[in-house]
């Protein structure tokens, strides 16, 4: 006599594909678990690293503007009725007579030079990057990197040899007689601008390196000229950086003394002129704190123009990152 075999109960667990507690359990003990990478947690003292960069600034920059402040609202200490005496004079002398226009003068200089680097200094760029000869590219980058730091005393002696009133080009091609003169406000744009194009060139590269080719190509398939492509497309992404490279450039150009003072002297006058007269008492005695005054109004230039840049660089980073 044989026996029909027990039929083996089935579990809930096993047939239920509802998705019941019975289904998530199995699924618990079958499926293996995703491990996470743990999140490193920087400990407390990992701001010490930040110490050396923040004493730097301090010491680099921070003392030096208290010091201007302090100095710009007080008297001299060489001054007839003592030092350390709060007044105005100092930064109202500075925007009159002058001093003031030095301080137009240098605006001028350093605005047309800015704006001549950046228009000139943006083909120039375009040409290094679109090249397919990479020894080209690099062999531009590395003299712009050279000649965008070569200024001072060399650069004001190369070009009184070779554009001044005895140099070798002007004798060359009789430019006296054209009424050309080096020591003047258009020679020393055009001494300015041997160094601030090629600074110019390594500032935008970086910025057109960012530029897709996809927008390109998008562009012609709609049709586009390169003009309105370049108008349309690259230049409002490129303005935030342009508008950059026109701040270093200009102030690069506002804040250089070696090259325009062994080259023009007092002929242009210049608020980097002015302050170096004040320090040394060349003018007046007692004017020290007057060169404080005036370096005060420099760093007031600057935060303004930094204050333009500073919210269209923000705009140019969503589309070149």
């Amino acid at each position: 006599m044989t026996t029909a075999p027990t039929p083996v109960p089935t579990t809930p667990a096993a047939t239920d594909t509802g998705g019941g507690a019975g289904a998530s359990a199995t699924a618990t003990t079958t499926t293996p678990t995703s491990r996470r990478r743990p999140r490193r947690r920087l400990g407390g003292a990992s701001w010490l690293a930040t110490v050396p960069l923040f004493l730097f600034f301090v010491i680099g920059f921070g003392l030096p503007a208290v010091a201007i402040v302090i100095g710009a609202f007080t008297t001299s200490t060489d001054a007839e009725g003592g030092g350390g005496q709060f007044t105005l004079d100092n930064v109202t002398a500075s925007v009159q007579g002058a001093y003031w226009t030095a301080m137009v003068s240098s605006l001028k200089l350093s605005a047309l030079t800015a704006l001549l680097a950046t228009v000139i200094g943006l083909p120039i760029a375009q040409a290094v990057v679109t090249s397919r000869h990479t020894w080209l590219r690099q062999a531009m980058l590395t003299a712009s990197g050279v000649l965008a730091n070569f200024g001072g005393l060399p650069l004001a002696f190369a070009f009184v040899a070779t554009l001044g009133n005895a140099g070798e080009v002007t004798k060359l091609l009789h430019l006296t007689d054209h009424g050309w003169t080096l020591y003047s406000f258009t020679g020393l744009t055009i001494v300015y601008l041997y160094f601030l194009i090629p600074l110019m060139v390594l500032t935008i590269t970086p910025a057109l390196d960012g530029l897709r080719v996809q927008w390109r190509e998008a562009a012609h398939n709609n049709r586009a000229t390169t003009v309105q492509y370049w108008r349309h497309v690259a230049l409002p992404i490129l303005l935030p950086s342009l508008l950059g490279g026109f701040v270093l450039l200009f102030g690069s150009a506002f804040a250089a003394y070696a090259t325009a003072a062994a080259m023009v002297g007092a002929t242009v006058p210049l608020v980097s002129r002015s302050i170096a007269d004040a320090l040394s008492g060349n003018v007046l005695v007692g004017q020290g704190n007057l060169a404080l005054a005036l370096s005060l109004n420099m760093i007031v230039v600057a935060v303004l123009v930094m204050a333009v840049y500073l919210p269209l660089q923000r705009r140019s980073a969503r589309w070149l990152s």
